[in-house]
């Protein structure tokens, strides 16, 4: 399994931007699709944002327009930056990497948003 760790959570007030940052244990040259999931207490984790290989990233529709995914595979990293965050955007955010079929997930970082 790829080893994924995350940093850049934190506390902002709305309207306020966060860059979250994932990085893995090995070259992103060799994995497929990167990408960050958020999960709020008693809900299901719900996909943000998709980036391939070669860069060509998508983020959902709630959060399209204010959120932007990118990758550096020279720092093996995957960002997300979120503008204009709402407190509904408070949530733990989860990075992961799919390579052979196989997906691994980082620990998680909190992002709070407060109104």
């Amino acid at each position: 399994q790829v080893q994924l760790v995350e940093s850049g959570g934190g506390l902002v007030q709305s309207g306020g931007s966060l860059r979250l940052s994932c990085t893995a244990s090995e070259s992103t040259f060799s994995i497929n699709t990167m990408g960050w999931y958020r999960q709020v207490p008693g809900k299901q984790r719900e996909l943000v944002a998709v980036i391939t290989r070669g860069g060509t990233g998508n983020v959902v529709d709630f959060v399209k327009g204010r959120f932007t995914i990118s990758r550096d595979n020279a720092k093996n990293t995957v960002y997300l930056q979120m503008d204009n965050l709402k407190p509904e955007d408070t949530a733990v955010y989860y990075c992961y990497a799919d390579k052979a079929d196989v997906r691994s997930w980082g620990q998680g970082t909190q992002v709070t948003v407060s109104s």
